[in-house]
């Protein structure tokens, strides 16, 4: 294909119209998913609500779960990409608290109803990737722990017990958040800073209290 000044590939018309058809399969199952539900939306739901051919869409996707498992993914993938950055650039311990959280609540009101999907559907996760929510974010969520601990900018306490802590938090809330923004999606920016400022207060002041423990 050719190349632009800038070094940037121009997708040619196939590419661009495989790309179109797999976003159009994608919008069409978050509006059935958020009209009927997960569970009660069928592949002939999903088909309907775009302009393709029943073999077109099967040469994207063999199935539902096949759906859910790309909508989650580019979820999970872009969050912990941008948490990982986020926990690892901070230098203080507000900073950690504060860009983890504002990373975590952002995503979830860019995409609530895949939040909300991969909430109510977690049997469906294990099946598809072996593991729960939980615990896919939990183990980057751990690493980025350890090395704050180590360059001072947490207190070194019992790890476990805060990486529960802290998910636990960011797991409830951040459901709140969704809710929130589906009702009111004009207001995404507020509720993201709310709760980013609460439970970034909420633990700054805890903290202090952990580091004096033994």
């Amino acid at each position: 294909m050719d190349m632009l000044s800038s070094g940037k590939e121009i997708p040619g018309k196939r590419e661009r119209n495989r790309l179109r058809n797999h976003s159009a399969i994608l919008n069409s199952a978050r509006i059935c998913f958020q009209e009927k539900g997960y569970e009660n939306t069928t592949i002939r739901d999903l088909i309907k609500k775009t302009d393709l051919a029943s073999g077109t869409f099967y040469n994207y996707f063999r199935n539902k779960q096949d759906i859910f498992a790309a909508l989650l993914t580019d979820f999970l993938s872009g969050l912990n990409e941008n948490l990982t950055r986020s926990r690892r650039s901070a230098v203080t311990t507000e900073e950690f608290i504060h860009r983890s959280y504002h990373a975590l609540f952002s995503a979830t009101a860019k995409d609530p109803l895949v939040y909300e999907l991969a909430h109510r559907n977690d049997r469906a996760i294990r099946e598809l990737f072996g593991s729960g929510i939980l615990e896919l974010i939990m183990m980057s969520l751990e690493d980025d722990v350890r090395s704050a601990v180590t360059r001072g900018i947490l207190p070194n306490v019992d790890q476990e017990y805060l990486c529960a802590a802290f998910f636990g938090v960011a797991y409830e809330t951040s459901l709140v958040v969704a809710r929130r923004v589906h009702l009111d999606p004009e207001q995404a920016d507020t509720e993201v800073d709310r709760a980013t400022n609460l439970t970034t207060a909420l633990f700054q002041g805890g903290l202090r209290g952990l580091a004096a423990l033994p």
